[in-house]
């Protein structure tokens, strides 16, 4: 199996509910092509900020676009920690 490398995506949709939001992620996490890991949210501006393993960027991205889930960028990321 190929590495997986991560990525951040980041959607900013201040006028999407939280109940839209809940029926994306029940729809992500049936994904198989990529692992959605976590997803940080402000609620109150409507964005969020997503972590995924995937193969490359245009594997995750045909993901959203299938489902028709906006996102402001992808960005392949590494971990530091202090």
């Amino acid at each position: 199996m190929a590495k997986l490398l991560k990525f951040m995506v980041i959607h900013d949709d201040p006028q999407i509910s939280w109940e839209k939001v809940e029926e994306n992620w029940a729809k992500l996490a049936k994904v198989e092509k990529c692992t959605w890991v976590r997803t940080y949210f402000n609620k109150a501006k409507g964005v969020r900020y997503c972590e995924w393993l995937a193969p490359d960027e245009p594997t995750l991205k045909s993901i959203f676009m299938d489902l028709y889930i906006s996102f402001e960028s992808i960005l392949e990321i590494e971990e530091t920690v202090p």
